[in-house]
């Protein structure tokens, strides 16, 4: 990471690939961790490396989901841990919300527990999903075992760097999902309740501000959810992206 100039232009993502292979080799990133950190990189460089202003809708519609929630939940895998740790237990607060640790490779107590202390070493005082007891019905992947106090328990969960399957098994369990994945073709994206196009880092931040807000004016809430068009969303991102493929089509030397 020392090597990487501060005026690489592409320095912060330099850093965060550094930070996922540097905890892979710790053991709290799967390793297929950097693949799946660089699938999503792809669509940020897409994106132009910044939050998208359509997707503040989305933003505000996660926060009223939460706001509304009676047992939301936030589901957190390796990749997102390490990447995000801070904004992670400012969210939880700002929520609140427990953190609930699923993975999908190499599940294990030592590595459940890794990601835990993790967390809890930047300031999250109780984390679950260590050794859950529950099941998501009709998933067969590591993901299906969820603690009974949380994800279980839950009629919102929030689950950044998701896998398709989970994200429909919840939804078929009763659960509001609230993705945030920069693919806006993922299945993820396409089936969750609500879709924040954008980076994990920036997303997270962005999230507690609208919590912060909305927690002021609860009631604000019933109107952001009564007006939200899924399909529009989705349409809003994917305008965005053609009109910026074209700008920068025509800027190609």
């Amino acid at each position: 990471m020392n090597e990487i100039p501060i005026n690489h232009p592409r320095a912060d993502s330099l850093k965060m690939r550094s930070t996922i292979e540097t905890y892979r080799d710790l053991g709290l990133v799967a390793g297929a961790g950097p693949i799946a950190h660089g699938r999503g990189e792809a669509f940020d460089y897409i994106l132009g490396e910044e939050s998208i202003p359509c997707v503040k809708n989305d933003i505000n519609v996660a926060a009223a989901l939460l706001v509304q929630a009676d047992n939301p939940v936030i589901s957190v895998n390796g990749n997102t841990a390490v990447l995000a740790p801070e904004s992670l237990v400012q969210l939880s607060r700002a929520i609140p919300a427990p953190l609930e640790v699923n993975v999908f490779y190499g599940r294990t107590r030592e590595r459940e527990q890794k990601i835990a202390n993790f967390l809890i070493e930047h300031g999250a005082v109780n984390v679950l999903g260590i050794t859950p007891t529950d099941k998501v019905p009709h998933l067969t992947s590591a993901r299906a075992h969820v603690d009974k106090n949380g994800i279980a328990a839950a009629d919102v969960v929030l689950i950044p760097l998701e896998d398709g399957d989970r994200t429909c098994a919840l939804l078929d369990w009763g659960k509001k999902v609230i993705s945030i994945d920069l693919n806006p073709l993922s299945r993820t994206a396409c089936d969750a309740t609500v879709n924040i196009c954008d980076h994990v880092v920036r997303a997270l931040p962005l999230l507690s501000e609208a919590m912060v807000e909305l927690h002021k004016n609860p009631a604000r809430a019933t109107s952001i959810l009564q007006t939200y068009d899924k399909r529009e969303s989705r349409n809003q991102v994917l305008k965005y992206i053609e009109n910026r493929l074209k700008t920068l089509r025509s800027t190609l030397r």
